[in-house]
């Protein structure tokens, strides 16, 4: 039995020319109706490619068969290249406070990239059993002074990622990010029942994780919410026009925008410019200050190319 009208779904799964898709708009995400799609022949989306997170429209809905032809895509909000996941509302930054040890460069270079892609940014420790209290306030008022309200979990203890979970369930598509070893699979598997993910033990020698995850899949929590399961995601390579860069630091965001504070030169980059009147004195800014360099060395370099 088929049904010829249109219905809005959502790619959750691809694999080969398939797409699995749920329907959108069901009272009940808990028992969502599933499609097994491809697209129809005729259709030609101008060499676009679906991806795991696209509004698809559906038609020639076999009820019995669970299949559909997929007859158009809708206008994505934003699309991450590596793993390929589309319209992502949040991306949460994990990172454990130990084992493997905290970074604080590399908390810097996730924050930016996941702040490159022009959603909400989250910070979420993971292994805080391995530290003192004193040490977990320290580093909550650490990040506080880079604008970022971090979430601190024990994996040991389910009852210390409620208020995660509640969140995760008010959020349209989230996404976590990462290095090896920091619990992310674990986090996925208490949050997403069934999925058991298998997870690897840190290596003593590397101090990393070994990744066992292959596809990626998007997984209901509540009514319209999502969740990505990604295969080993790390960090988005970060390629920021070198302008867009200072706007992506919360210290100088907030500075301009919200204190209105003025340069000489709409274009200062905040270093040794002429008439910058940013006050500098936050703790990220040799971050800041190392990743500018870097982008206009990269910038110049491809100039001359």
């Amino acid at each position: 039995m088929k049904n010829n009208s249109k219905h809005l779904g959502l790619v959750t799964k691809k694999f080969n020319d398939f797409f699995l898709v749920d329907l959108k708009n069901q009272e009940n995400s808990g028992n969502s109706e599933k499609f097994l799609c491809k697209v129809k022949k005729s259709i030609n989306f101008k060499d676009q490619l679906i991806y795991v997170g696209d509004e698809v429209v559906i038609e020639c809905i076999d009820l019995k068969g669970k299949r559909a032809l997929i007859t158009s895509l809708k206008k994505r909000k934003n699309l991450l290249i590596r793993p390929s996941v589309a319209n992502l509302s949040n991306i949460y930054v994990i990172f454990s406070v130990e084992e493997p040890e905290l970074n604080l460069s590399q908390v810097n270079r996730f924050l930016i990239a996941a702040e490159s892609m022009g959603v909400e940014v989250s910070l979420v420790l993971t292994k805080c059993d391995l530290i003192s209290d004193m040490r977990r306030f320290s580093l909550l008022d650490k990040f506080g002074k880079w604008g970022y309200q971090a979430i601190t979990l024990n994996l040991k203890k389910s009852n210390y990622f409620n208020n995660l979970l509640a969140e995760l369930k008010q959020k349209e598509c989230s996404i976590f990010m990462g290095p090896s070893g920091v619990g992310k699979t674990t986090l996925l598997n208490m949050i997403i029942p069934g999925l058991q993910n298998s997870t690897a033990p840190v290596s003593n020698k590397i101090k990393r994780g070994k990744n066992t995850t292959r596809n990626v899949e998007l997984f209901s929590i509540s009514n319209q919410s999502y969740i990505v399961d990604t295969p080993g995601f790390n960090m988005q390579p970060l390629e920021v026009d070198i302008r867009l860069l200072p706007n992506l630091y919360k210290e100088i965001y907030r500075q301009v925008f919200d204190d209105e504070i003025k340069c000489k030169f709409r274009n200062c980059l905040h270093l040794n410019d002429e008439g910058c009147n940013i006050n500098k004195s936050f703790e990220r800014y040799s971050f800041y200050k190392e990743m500018i360099e870097s982008s206009k060395s990269h910038y110049y370099q491809n100039q001359e190319d």
